[in-house]
């Protein structure tokens, strides 16, 4: 694996501050997801871990303000934000050095602007005043309005120029089943938490209470509505077919790995049925390595065959 400072090299990342920017970003990442920061510095093409590292510290940042604190507070947090992003994006300067590598990034990549203001328009009005999905419909505008841009705030900067039409689609369709999935896992400490993200409409058809998931009650008709839901999710997550194919060819190994370990989750959650109502149901330790030493893997054995090509 190369060195961080051989990755900012490789990126055109030069001078001291702008290094140091990068690296504050980094190590943001790796203490809040260490996981796909390994992913990351693992698997990706070296020249793209800067810019994707500062990408989903900055996505991070968001989701951290989003959802800390009272509702005035989120508001309020979202407004400064909002506000010390925008100057940043305009002047390439900040106090913040996260924001600073941010706004380099969109600027050296440019990422389209729209994505950035989508993602911190939907923290206000879709995720700070997060209180449940009513529908079907309720969902698919919180991932356009929020869980779509704050993908490609991230995922959009692997693209100079930013996604196009098909690519940024098809991480609309990946984001739908990721969300899904998530949601499943994370059901048990959503509901400590006072989350509902199952859309209400649906326990009413299986004639499923609130009550019955927060006091986790296996019962035939809470197992019906968890197994129709990880069905949808399936189902999302076969229609995500085709992704690899439009992300770009540095990134594809880490994309392959998040979707297996979508796909693990998922199964791991259709076989605990309701026990996930009592904890939340995570990767595991092995299933992830074993992902990434295979990922790996193929990732070395591709770099040795492009190797082998260019001497021929």
């Amino acid at each position: 694996m190369p060195t961080w400072r051989s990755t900012l090299d490789r990126a055109g990342i030069s001078g001291s501050r702008l290094r140091n920017d990068y690296t504050h970003a980094a190590r943001r990442v790796v203490r809040r997801e260490p996981a796909p920061y390994l992913a990351l510095r693992l698997l990706a093409e070296p020249s793209l871990v800067p810019w994707l590292a500062a990408g989903l510290a900055f996505m991070n940042l968001v989701d951290d303000v989003a959802e800390t604190g009272t509702p005035q507070q989120r508001n309020a947090g979202l407004t400064a934000l909002a506000e010390r992003v925008g100057a940043a994006l305009e002047t390439g300067d900040s106090p913040d050095p996260l924001l600073r590598a941010y706004a380099h990034t969109v600027s050296t990549r440019a990422l389209p602007a729209q994505w950035v203001s989508r993602f911190l328009d939907g923290a206000a009005t879709a995720e700070a005043a997060f209180d449940g999905f009513g529908t079907e419909e309720d969902f698919q505008t919180y991932l356009d309005d929020y869980a779509w841009p704050g993908v490609l705030v991230f995922t959009g900067l692997q693209y100079q120029g930013g996604p196009d039409a098909e690519q940024a689609a098809g991480w609309r369709r990946f984001v739908d089943a990721a969300q899904r999935v998530d949601f499943l896992a994370d059901l048990a400490g959503d509901l400590a938490d006072g989350r509902l993200c199952i859309p209400r409409a649906r326990l009413a058809e299986h004639e499923v209470t609130r009550a019955d998931l927060e006091q986790a009650r296996d019962t035939p008709a809470v197992r019906a509505l968890l197994a129709a839901e990880a069905r949808r999710a399936r189902t999302a997550l076969e229609a995500t077919d085709g992704i690899l194919g439009l992300a770009e060819p540095g990134l594809r190994p880490v994309v392959a790995t998040m979707a297996e370990l979508m796909a693990h989750q998922l199964t791991a959650v259709e076989r605990a049925g309701a026990a996930a109502l009592r904890r939340d149901v995570g990767y595991g330790l092995v299933a992830p390595l074993r992902t990434l030493a295979r990922a790996r893997t193929g990732r070395s054995r591709q770099a040795v065959a492009r190797a082998s090509s260019k001497d021929r």
